[in-house]
């Protein structure tokens, strides 16, 4: 028996490879079938299944075009509903792998369909599950992202979740692995694990939600409390896994179109396209082209795009690396943004040997920073996640969350200097793009955030827990 973890870091997302005797089951894969199919093929095994946990909401899988290039079944767990042919498993379902089976364990409460499979080896012991969204390491899975049923709210869905742990995942062995689909950075969960691979055991002893004193009310209250918006492009995505979407092959054919400087611009003229950037942040705020949106390759690129562009039919155009523009077109497609409509061919150097216009975003150092901040109060805007800002930020900084950044606009000195940074300066580049592409541009970026920041024995605010007052 083989079993292999593919974690895509961007997506903070965990597919899984399980090979026995031949015969290969995927569960949860991304929308680019491929590297599975490659996996199986070097190893003379068959895809014999597709197993979905639920109806993904922060990515594509690539269930569909998986079954039509290999002829395996998609498998869902109870209440799943689609527009495409899947066996609709009854809990407590087996299917033979090889020489090992998996059991669909159903485990409403992230959504209605969601089901844990529980791994037996050769012997029939429990080895492994793949907890998809019902059970992360550290966390559960956050109950407020399944399309509306009927009355049911999340707290509805909460208690179910809170059932679905204790009848059927707890009970199982300590020395059980836990597999599961997303670790920390993942929109599913408030507090995931770095870890991605743990044991039953230790997540009984360490997860909060498992604890055996817990009432139902007091899970329902720990797990919808402080929960935030989730980024709008999840439902989607739901609606793309549960009734099709475009092969990636077709999409990567319509998209990656080159495009010289002139036939770029005109097409950003003629149509709506957003001019997305991906490069390095450094390579933005040295030059770029006007009112284009960064969002970099090298950090939580997916995510922020979804939480970002609210309409995954929004035409893009790219400016990327060179050598990079199908795999930006691969990863924006895991979101579900389809609608490319070609990149900037020779890439930003090419803009500028063009003799085109093109901006720049002001920084300077932390060290630059405390010197000004030492002769004059300042306005400085921290655009990290409300509880980083709450743990610790710059004495007399102000909160504008980038997910929110739009919501904050009127916040913003309109002549005077002010400054904005993040932790380490991925995220304050991309608030900087949003802040020109809206007319602002009297701000100054921080170059290595909060992060440059603390070395530099800037006042500091420091949450203090009420209970050591």
């Amino acid at each position: 028996m083989k079993i292999e973890q593919i974690y895509t870091g961007c997506l903070a997302q965990g597919a899984y490879y399980i090979e026995s005797n031949g015969e290969v089951a995927i569960i949860d894969p991304l929308r680019e079938v491929q590297p599975y199919i490659d996996r199986a093929t070097a190893a003379g095994a068959s895809i014999k299944y597709i197993f979905e946990t639920h109806f993904h909401a922060d990515f594509v899988s690539g269930h569909v075009t998986l079954a039509k290039q290999t002829g395996a079944p998609i498998i869902f767990g109870p209440n799943a509903v689609t527009r495409f042919d899947a066996i609709v498993a009854r809990d407590n379902q087996i299917f033979k792998l090889g020489d090992v089976t998996i059991t669909v364990l159903h485990t409403p409460g992230h959504t209605m369909e969601s089901s844990v499979y529980l791994l037996k080896d050769k012997n029939g012991k429990d080895h492994a599950i793949f907890s998809g969204d019902t059970l992360f390491l550290g966390d559960v899975g956050r109950p407020d992202l399944a399309q509306k049923i009927g009355e049911l709210t999340e707290k509805d869905l909460a208690g179910f979740l809170y059932d679905s742990l204790r009848t059927k995942v707890m009970p199982l062995a300590d020395d059980v692995i836990v597999y599961p689909a997303h670790g920390a950075g993942s929109s599913c969960g408030k507090n995931l694990s770095k870890e991605t691979i743990d044991t039953l055991g230790n997540q009984k002893a360490t997860n909060y939600a498992l604890r055996l004193d817990m009432t139902k009310e007091e899970f329902i209250h720990e797990v919808t409390d402080g929960l935030l918006p989730p980024p709008q492009y999840f439902p989607l995505n739901v609606q793309m896994n549960k009734e099709g979407y475009d092969d990636f092959q077709e999409v990567l054919a319509r998209s990656a179109q080159a495009l010289f400087p002139d036939a770029f611009e005109a097409t950003a003229n003629e149509t709506e396209a957003i001019i997305l950037d991906v490069r390095h942040q450094d390579a933005f705020a040295k030059g770029h082209i006007p009112r284009s949106i960064f969002i970099g390759l090298a950090g939580s690129f997916a995510p922020w795009v979804g939480a970002l562009i609210a309409d995954v039919q929004q035409p893009i155009l790219l400016v990327t690396e060179i050598g990079m523009e199908e795999e930006t077109i691969m990863r924006l497609s895991r979101v579900g943004f389809d609608q490319t409509l070609g990149y900037l061919k020779g890439g930003f150097n090419a803009w500028k040997k063009a003799a085109k216009e093109y901006d720049t975003v002001a920084s300077m150092t932390a060290n630059a920073l405390r010197e000004i901040k030492e002769k004059e109060d300042v306005p400085i805007f921290d655009v990290r996640k409300g509880r980083e800002f709450l743990s610790e930020h710059v004495l007399e900084a102000k909160n504008t969350p980038l997910d929110y950044l739009n919501a904050h606009l009127s916040t913003f000195p309109e002549h005077e200097t002010f400054y904005v940074h993040c932790a380490a300066g991925y995220r304050s580049m991309i608030a900087a793009s949003i802040l020109k592409s809206r007319g602002i541009h009297n701000f100054v970026d921080i170059q290595g955030g909060f992060d440059a920041l603390k070395k530099e024995d800037i006042e500091i605010s420091q949450y203090v827990c009420p209970s050591t007052l």
